[in-house]
């Protein structure tokens, strides 16, 4: 319940806030864990969720879906944040858990944001409440929790993976929060359908990055003698912070096509002029470095497998050094591949892999290959014969496949 002073200051919260969902339906986005059917939607409407983990970008409905979850069920309700809380914080939180548990026969939903932060002794202090069921946790984090996270937590939740928010779903919140937010909708505001389109574009993903950015433009943009707020793309840009795109769609994906075929083809020139084409158009670096580490693998290979770690290096550097100093490493990393030999036998060979997994799902595992049979004595242990014996490992159906041919030196 909202103490009187939360009430009394609710328009002085930050609009993503006051706009947080209440109502499982008025979630937007997340339509393959949350659309009708789905795992995530029948267990909330069902009030049987279970321990889970959401992980995702940030501003994509973790924590308020987390928050619908514990409003939403007959039980206790207790938020941490994984930075400030320590182990006697949660150790506390248990105790008072099992006394409800015991007394009333309540359950307790732990949230805990930024989960991946906790440490292992707080980690552990939660499995004995995990495993009795007093303690249902809620976990929400920006990391993959299969590598961030404590195993054994992990092992006793259902995981979530939360995506980006789409564009239209984006632009919907928007014209929501506009609509019904109790401070906005008192105001005259018109919004070009340019600057909607550019917050849902502009914010990854992060509805509520956009809705900071709207908010933004709202309180600094004077009214005009006819008393409306006019929020123009230029408006919405400068309140982002971001450079605001200035090609329209089709050409964007024309030059960016541009960019990915000279990589391809070994122009370095070009590759180099499109790159920077579009980050001077405003178009986020790290999307060129995504790309580029795509192509280290698919056109590149291990003809100079080092070209992946240059393209990876070059995300890394954008990602903690910024711009301009960023497009250094961007640079040498679009150069490192252009200049590097062509080699595509590793999406080739991935493309084969992944049809004959598809097509034959089922097939037998040769018997000596099986883990603890009687079988697996006659398998050849490969550093018995000097690193490398000949046997076979695929099923008897694809036994005669080939994925991958070494250059100069064909494979047995």
């Amino acid at each position: 319940m909202d103490s009187l002073f939360e009430n009394l200051h609710n328009d002085q919260k930050p609009l993503a806030e006051r706009m947080r969902p209440a109502k499982l339906d008025d979630v937007v986005g997340q339509k393959h864990i949350l659309g009708k059917g789905k795992l995530l939607r029948r267990l909330i409407e069902a009030q049987r969720v279970p321990s889970v983990i959401f992980y995702g970008p940030p501003g994509t409905g973790k924590t308020t879906l987390a928050r619908i979850i514990a409003d939403t069920s007959n039980s206790n309700f207790v938020k941490l944040n994984a930075i400030s809380s320590g182990v006697a914080e949660v150790k506390e939180v248990m105790e008072k858990a099992k006394s409800n548990f015991e007394l009333y026969g309540k359950k307790t939903y732990l949230l805990l944001d930024e989960c991946h932060r906790w440490t292992k002794a707080q980690s552990d202090s939660l499995l004995a409440s995990l495993e009795n069921g007093y303690i249902i946790f809620v976990g929400c984090t920006t990391e993959n929790p299969s590598y961030s996270m404590t195993r054994a937590i992990v092992s006793r939740c259902s995981v979530f993976e939360f995506k980006p928010l789409e564009i239209a779903d984006i632009k919907q919140v928007l014209k929501r929060a506009i609509e019904q937010d109790e401070t906005l909708n008192k105001l005259k505001i018109k919004i070009d359908e340019d600057a909607l389109t550019y917050f849902a574009t502009a914010c990854g993903g992060d509805v509520r990055s956009a809705l900071n950015g709207l908010e933004i433009a709202v309180i600094t943009t004077p009214a005009n003698k006819s008393g409306q707020i006019v929020i123009t793309k230029n408006v919405a840009s400068e309140c982002l912070q971001k450079k605001a795109l200035s090609l329209n769609e089709d050409v964007y994906y024309h030059i960016l096509s541009a960019y990915c075929k000279s990589l391809r083809g070994s122009d370095t020139t070009a590759a180099l002029y499109y790159a920077n084409r579009l980050i001077e158009a405003g178009v986020e670096p790290q999307i060129l470095a995504r790309r580029l580490i795509a192509h280290a693998s698919e056109d590149v290979g291990l003809s100079a497998p080092n070209a992946l770690l240059q393209a990876c290096a070059s995300l890394y550097a954008l990602d903690h050094l910024g711009m301009p100093e960023g497009n250094l490493a961007l640079t040498q990393a679009i150069i490192y591949v252009c200049e590097s030999p062509k080699d595509n036998r590793v999406v080739i060979a991935k493309d084969m892999a992944i049809d004959d997994a598809r097509n034959h799902p089922d097939d037998r595992v040769p018997d000596y290959l099986k883990n603890h049979t009687e079988a697996s004595k006659n398998y050849k242990y490969p550093h018995d014969y000097g690193g490398y014996v000949e046997q076979q490992y695929l099923p008897d159906s694809l036994k005669n496949r080939k994925y991958f041919t070494r250059k100069g030196n064909p494979q047995k």
